[in-house]
């Protein structure tokens, strides 16, 4: 499927949590063959918690700018993630070379109790990103041995 790294962009609503941590998994799990980018529709800055619990993690995040999307990352991608549903409804047309799916992740900066609470979404939410972008890059890797095989 691909000659050169395959090139994933993530996409969220603010570019503030969920498609930084998507993005930092992205590169860290699948960086030998793989180039991971996020953007938003909006940019909101990045989020303090979510750099901490990536941190945790092993994956350091926070030299990631928080940026919003613009034509030119969507022509560089080969598969657009949105990570919300809002970053989902509101997708601009990609280019007919880009695929696009939908990994929806609940919202950890809007979580309310204890600041422990609080950290403790942020870790559910880094953990299922983790989960969802292995799968992601299983799938990729099939279909690129399958492309190979043809």
């Amino acid at each position: 499927m691909y000659k050169r790294k395959a090139r994933v962009l993530f996409l969220c609503t603010g570019n503030s949590c969920r498609s930084q941590m998507a993005e930092g998994w992205a590169n860290r799990l699948g960086g030998a063959w793989l180039e991971a980018q996020s953007a938003g529709i909006e940019a909101h800055g990045k989020n303090p918690r979510a750099i901490a619990v990536m941190h945790e993690a092993g994956v350091d995040i926070s030299r990631q700018e928080s940026t919003r999307v613009t034509p030119q990352m969507l022509e560089w991608a080969d598969l657009v993630v949105t990570v919300c549903g809002h970053a989902d409804e509101h997708c601009p047309v990609l280019p007919p070379h880009v695929r696009k799916k939908h990994m929806p992740f609940e919202d950890p900066a809007k979580a309310t109790g204890s600041e422990d609470q609080i950290m403790a979404k942020f870790r559910a939410v880094r953990d299922q990103i983790r989960a969802e972008i292995e799968g992601m890059i299983g799938g990729l890797k099939m279909m690129a041995a399958s492309e190979e095989e043809r």
